[in-house]
């Protein structure tokens, strides 16, 4: 998906939470997701600078810049990531770095309440937002979607609200599109850099495996 215009908006209505239960799979999607976690996240707990998983010592640095509203980036996350995690992060050769490059005021909220949700929980929001992104980017107010699978996965409506007010999220959040645009040339999502070097594989986890193997 290539870059556009975002321009950010506020909430919308509330959606039922049977309906996003029964049409969205969204109860199966937060076990998996590691979303059922106790305590309640906070506005104030959302977490700051590169999400990152893996040893931070790996000889081996992939960066993902991502907008969740992009179906090219789903097919990353459903077919070659979870690939990637077991055979390169899981084992200590590969640090996985996660940048949201958002293309879209939606992606941009959704990627506001995955730090919403606090570093433990974000690489579970980032996976079922991605897994039910045809649901919450066609409803008719995506806003109150994502506000909706953000109260099932542990984000009060309060803490969601505060979330989508919070100016300096949306700073950092831009600052970090901006940033991908200018200093690693991003100009679609998704982007995916072994040690610094783009990614031209495409959607291939074989290429991506023989780049990430020649680097080792």
């Amino acid at each position: 998906m290539t870059l556009t215009n975002i321009k950010y908006a506020g909430r919308g209505r509330n959606v039922s939470r049977r309906k996003l239960l029964v049409t969205g799979g969204i109860a199966s999607g937060l076990a998996m997701s590691g979303l059922l976690l106790p305590g309640t996240a906070q506005a104030a707990d959302y977490s700051t600078g590169d999400m990152v998983l893996g040893d931070p010592d790996a000889p081996v640095e992939v960066i993902e810049y991502a907008s969740m509203t992009c179906p090219h980036c789903r097919r990353f996350h459903e077919e070659i990531y979870p690939k990637l995690k077991k055979e390169f992060v899981d084992t200590g050769k590969v640090r996985f770095v996660f940048r949201e490059f958002p293309l879209d005021r939606y992606a941009l909220q959704a990627s506001m309440l995955a730090r919403c949700g606090g570093e433990q929980k974000f690489f579970g929001f980032i996976d079922l937002l991605f897994q039910q992104q045809p649901n919450w980017t066609s409803a008719s107010d995506p806003t109150a979607a994502l506000r909706q699978i953000g109260v099932l996965g542990g984000v009060t409506s309060e803490a969601f609200d505060a979330c989508m007010a919070d100016e300096s999220l949306v700073d950092m959040l831009l600052a970090t599109r901006l940033d991908g645009h200018q200093r690693m040339k991003v100009s679609g999502t998704p982007s995916v850099y072994v040690n610094g070097e783009k990614f031209d594989g495409g959607l291939d986890f074989e290429a991506l495996s023989d780049r990430i193997e020649s680097a080792l």
